[in-house]
């Protein structure tokens, strides 16, 4: 009701400022015209009802019209290289705090203001989003927009503070506009309509919490789904399964979060993702106190693009003479089909895996899988490697299957996080690391052995595996 009210009395704002306007009800005035009357200074009234004509107008704008508008932006809206220069000087020659504060002014870049005095408009908060959305797009043919971008990232992050964002659970007596969304939103594991939707969120073992902001009504900025089981989970399609309809189960001792979504294209780069999953832990483990263990079921996406280069390099430190003759034709699904294919790949498999992830760094020596610098960045550790865990299309041809566990320990997030972002240091179990050994030093019986290990506990003695069901399909 707040919200609504705040809409109609900008509404209300909006049109009472029109009147005020020189040339009435604008219809004759093009986008860029009144981007340059809104940075005018006019009053409250007026730039409410200009900001809220610019959106109207930017949204009627053919393509190639969006694209002088964004020159505009990035070309007219920038700061005055004379003016930084001097207020440069100045500061050099006297470096006071009055000397700082106007530097600091002039460098600032007008877009900036552009953008809070626009925001004025009802709704302009989302259509502003919708706005970096478009520009992202076209980044690629105009590198040139870039500095729009750099200002609407940063005015974004301070309008999406966490302090502004309000986690709500998603159910099955969610609003069904949210609903829809969620269905439409879904990055990881594709929801199938409401009936799949409901097989996540209305079982007792079932839990999906969202991210919302008060100026994007009912739409969700990212959300997680969570199943509540009795051990760490190594394969998706058992989660994603019609539930056995059982009994009464025991208390649940895993959260496995299985699915983390963004869902605002706009908001690209400005994380919530890790506030969502502290902020979950924290909910399950004051609702569920049986939960002693925090742990994802992640994909792997750049997992086999890495190994295909890899395999057509010759590189031997990264894939041995040995693992290539047995990897080699490696794709389809025959091969994740066959119990004698999958003993003779997954030792191999797993090390390649184990060797990605702890070895695999970018440029600026971070590890080269996203989702692994995300969990990685928020002080999990790298638990385990699974395979084959995905039989979906995506998952095959992004990772032959894999995927991993990271596990949250609440003991230890902070020291992993410390490790990660001051050292670049991937934590990982003794288990994982031992995968990472060269296989042409390890025996196959030792390898694995290793696949075998209790990773759960972070030890390195070996631990009999349980015997792993077929997975179901959704």
């Amino acid at each position: 009701m707040n919200v609504s009210f705040l809409q109609e009395l900008l509404n209300s704002v909006a049109e009472q400022g029109r009147q005020l306007l020189p040339w009435g009800s604008g219809e004759q005035e093009d986008i860029l015209t009144l981007s340059r009357a809104l940075m005018t200074g006019r009053g409250e009234a007026s730039g409410v009802a200009i900001a809220q004509q610019i959106l109207e107008r930017w949204r009627a704008l053919q393509p190639s019209e969006r694209q002088a508008f964004y020159t505009f932006l990035a070309d007219g809206l920038s700061p005055d290289p004379r003016t930084v220069q001097e207020r440069a000087r100045a500061y050099l020659t006297t470096p006071t705090p009055d000397a700082l504060s106007t530097l600091q002014r002039a460098v600032e870049s007008p877009r900036q203001e552009f953008f809070r005095r626009l925001n004025l408009a009802p709704g302009a908060t989302s259509a502003i989003v919708e706005l970096r959305r478009d520009v992202l797009r076209l980044l690629p043919d105009f590198p040139e927009y870039r500095l729009v971008d750099a200002d609407l990232r940063h005015l974004l992050a301070s309008w999406f503070n966490r302090g502004f964002l309000v986690l709500r659970r998603i159910d099955w007596n969610t609003p069904a506009v949210i609903l829809e969304k969620i269905i439409a939103y879904e990055a990881v594991h594709e929801i199938k309509g409401w009936d799949d939707l409901r097989r996540r969120l209305e079982p007792a073992d079932r839990r999906c919490f969202a991210f919302f902001h008060p100026s994007l009504v009912d739409e969700p900025l990212i959300f997680v789904e969570v199943a509540l089981t009795a051990d760490m989970p190594a394969a998706i399609a058992p989660l994603l399964a019609v539930p056995a309809g059982k009994g009464k189960q025991p208390a649940p001792t895993t959260a496995a979060f299985y699915s983390i979504s963004n869902c605002q294209a706009g908001l690209r780069g400005i994380s919530f993702g890790n506030f969502l999953i502290k902020q979950v832990v924290e909910e399950l483990a004051r609702d569920l106190p049986s939960l002693t263990t925090f742990v994802t079921l992640s994909p792997v996406p750049g997992f086999a693009r890495w190994l295909a280069r890899g395999l057509s390099q010759g590189d031997t430190s990264i894939v041995s003479d040995q693992e290539r003759a047995v990897l080699a034709g490696l794709g389809g699904d025959a091969w994740t089909t066959a119990e004698t294919m999958e003993a003779r790949i997954k030792p191999p498999l797993l090390g390649l895996a184990a060797k990605y992830f702890l070895g695999g760094k970018s440029e600026d020596g971070r590890p080269l899988d996203p989702v692994a610098r995300f969990h990685l960045g928020n002080g999990a550790r790298l638990e385990r490697i699974n395979w084959p865990a995905d039989r979906s299309a995506r998952g095959l041809r992004e990772a032959h299957g894999l995927m991993v566990n990271y596990l949250y320990d609440l003991k230890e997030i902070e020291a992993n996080h410390e490790a990660y972002a001051n050292e670049g240091k991937v934590v990982a179990s003794r288990g994982v690391r031992a995968l990472a050994k060269s296989p042409d030093r390890m025996p196959v019986t030792q390898r694995l052995l290793n696949v075998a290990l209790d990773t759960s506990s972070g030890k390195s003695e070996p631990a009999t595996p349980p015997r792993a069901e077929p997975p179901r399909r959704a």
